[in-house]
C-alpha cells in the first residue's frame, strides 16, 4: 500500500473500519466518502455527501479513523471533514470496483442461516484467563479431533461468562478447518419448537434426516429441555445416531448435566460421558484483559486507571462487563476522545447503584458504619463537619440511587427542609467528578448496599 496515494489509503481504512462497526452502518456512512485529499501538514481531508454526514463522522467515527490512519503512519496528525457531493459520486464510482477484492463481502458479516454461526465469535476476540483456559484448551482438543476427543464436550457456567461465545468459536474454526463438512448451532429451545412443528406438520422423518446430516451439531442452553420429555426422547436417539457415527456433539448449559432438573437420567448419563468443564468467574486479570481488548477493538484507548476500575466495578458476569464497556465507548465517540476515570464514573452509575428497595435506615446505618461515627448523630441539628459530609453522602445515594423525593429526603432525616436536601445533593454531584477520594468512598458504600 502506497500512503501517498489517496485511493490505495482510503481501501485499507475501509477494510479496517469495516471489521470494526456493523455492516449496516458501514453501508449507510461509508459507502459515499472517500479522500479527498493528503495534506502536507499530515491532515487528511476526507470528502462526504452532507452537513449530516460531516457531523456524525466527527461524532461517531473520528476516533476510529484516526486510529487506523495512525496505525499506518504517525505523519497523519489529524482529519477533517469536507463536504464534496459530486466529486465523491465520480470517485466513488471509480473506487467501488477496486475496492471489491479487498473488502469483506456483507454475509462475512451476517448470521448464516445454513450453519446459524455468528461470524463475530471467533478465538481472535475470546479472551483467555485463568477462568477459562481449561474450556478454552478442551475447546482446541475437540477441533484437532473432532467426534473422537472429548465428544460430547459440556460446558457450563453462570450467564454471562462467555460459554456462547466458546462454543460458536468453535463452530467458525471448525468450518475453516474442516472445508466441506457441516457444522449447526442451535438453542435446546429452538430444537424443542423444530421438533414440535415437524410433529404437528407429519414431517418427523425430515427432523430426523435435517439433524442426523451434521458432522458437528452445537446445542446451547441444553437445561431448558427440563419437563419436556418427548423432545428429551429425541435429542436422545439423536444423540446416540451422531455418536456412533463419530459426529462432534457439544452443549452448554449453565449448570453441570447431573444438575439439570427433570431430565431423564439416561439422557443426562450421555451428556455427561465426554468431557464436562465449567467456566468459573473471571479473575481481576481476565476482566482487565477483556476491558482492554473490548475497547481496541472499537478505536478507544482506555488508561490503565480506568481499566482497573471498571474490572473491579463487575465482577460476575462478561457480559454486563462489556456493556459497561459499551458505554464508555459511546461516550468517547461522542466526544471524539476517550474518557478519564472521573467522567467514567459517572458514565457507569447505572450498572454500580444498588438495584433493590432499600430503607433510608439501612443506608444511615451504612454510611454512619462506613465513617466510624453514631447514626443517631445524623438526623441532629449540628454542623460538625464529622457528621455534616456522611448526611450529605446519604441525601446524595437516596436520591441518585433511589430516587427518593428531596421533601421525603429531609423528612426521613430529621425534619430538614428540601432546598437543603438539594443544595447536599448537588454539592456532592459536583465534588464526585473531580474527588477521586471520594467517588471511591461511595463507590465502597454502595457495595455495602447490595
Amino acid at each position: 500500500m502506497d500512503k501517498g496515494n489517496p485511493r490505495e489509503l482510503w481501501e485499507y481504512v475501509l477494510t479496517q473500519v469495516e471489521l470494526s462497526i456493523s455492516p449496516a452502518n458501514f453501508n449507510t456512512w461509508f459507502r459515499n466518502s472517500f479522500i479527498a485529499k493528503i495534506g502536507e501538514d499530515g491532515v487528511v481531508s476526507i470528502g462526504v455527501p452532507s452537513q449530516f454526514f460531516k457531523d456524525w463522522y466527527l461524532k461517531k467515527f473520528h476516533t476510529l479513523l484516526l486510529k487506523v490512519f495512525r496505525d499506518v503512519s504517525y505523519e497523519f496528525r489529524n482529519i477533517e471533514y469536507l463536504i464534496m457531493k459530486d466529486e465523491h459520486r465520480r470517485v466513488s464510482k471509480e473506487t467501488r470496483n477496486v475496492r471489491g477484492a479487498l473488502e469483506l463481502p456483507l454475509h462475512e458479516f451476517y448470521i448464516n442461516k445454513s450453519d446459524n454461526l455468528n461470524p463475530r465469535y471467533t478465538f481472535d476476540t475470546f479472551v483467555i484467563g485463568a477462568f477459562n483456559n481449561l474450556a478454552y484448551a478442551a475447546a482446541q482438543a475437540v477441533l484437532a479431533r473432532p467426534g473422537i476427543t472429548y465428544n460430547p464436550l459440556f460446558i457450563y457456567g453462570d450467564t454471562g461468562r462467555g460459554k456462547t461465545h466458546l462454543i460458536q468459536a468453535i463452530g467458525n474454526q471448525f468450518k475453516k478447518q474442516y472445508t466441506g463438512r457441516k457444522v449447526f448451532y442451535l438453542t435446546s429451545e429452538k430444537f424443542t419448537v423444530d421438533y414440535t412443528d415437524s410433529v404437528q406438520a407429519g414431517t418427523a422423518n425430515r427432523f430426523k434426516d435435517k439433524y442426523r446430516q451434521y458432522d458437528l451439531l452445537i446445542m446451547d442452553d441444553i437445561q431448558f429441555l427440563s419437563k419436556k420429555l418427548k423432545t428429551e426422547e429425541e435429542l436422545f436417539h439423536l444423540f446416540n445416531a451422531l455418536h456412533d457415527t463419530n459426529k462432534q456433539i457439544i452443549f452448554s448449559s449453565d449448570r453441570a448435566p447431573a444438575a439439570i432438573p427433570d431430565i431423564a437420567e439416561r439422557l443426562k448419563g450421555r451428556l455427561a460421558s465426554g468431557m464436562t468443564v465449567d467456566i468459573g468467574e473471571p479473575d481481576p486479570e481476565s476482566r482487565m484483559a477483556i476491558v482492554r481488548k473490548k475497547a481496541a477493538s472499537q478505536g478507544v484507548i482506555l488508561s490503565d486507571e480506568v481499566i482497573e476500575y471498571v474490572a473491579a466495578t463487575m465482577s460476575g458476569s462478561i457480559r454486563e462487563l462489556e456493556g459497561m464497556v459499551n458505554s464508555i465507548i459511546c461516550h468517547a465517540q461522542v466526544k471524539g476522545f476517550a474518557p478519564n476515570i472521573a467522567e467514567v464514573r459517572q458514565s457507569l452509575r447505572s450498572f454500580t447503584r444498588p438495584q433493590r428497595n432499600i430503607s433510608v435506615k439501612n443506608v444511615v446505618d451504612k454510611v454512619a458504619e462506613f465513617y466510624g461515627i453514631d447514626e443517631d448523630s445524623i438526623y441532629e441539628k449540628t454542623r460538625r463537619r464529622e457528621v455534616v459530609r456522611p448526611r450529605q453522602i446519604i441525601m446524595y445515594i437516596l436520591r441518585e440511587d433511589f430516587s427518593i423525593s428531596y421533601p421525603t429526603i429531609g423528612t426521613k432525616l430529621g425534619g430538614r427542609d428540601h432546598t437543603t436536601v438539594i443544595h447536599s445533593c448537588e454539592k456532592i454531584k459536583r465534588e464526585v467528578i473531580v474527588d477521586n477520594e471520594l467517588a471511591k468512598e461511595i463507590q465502597n458504600i454502595r457495595t455495602l448496599l447490595v
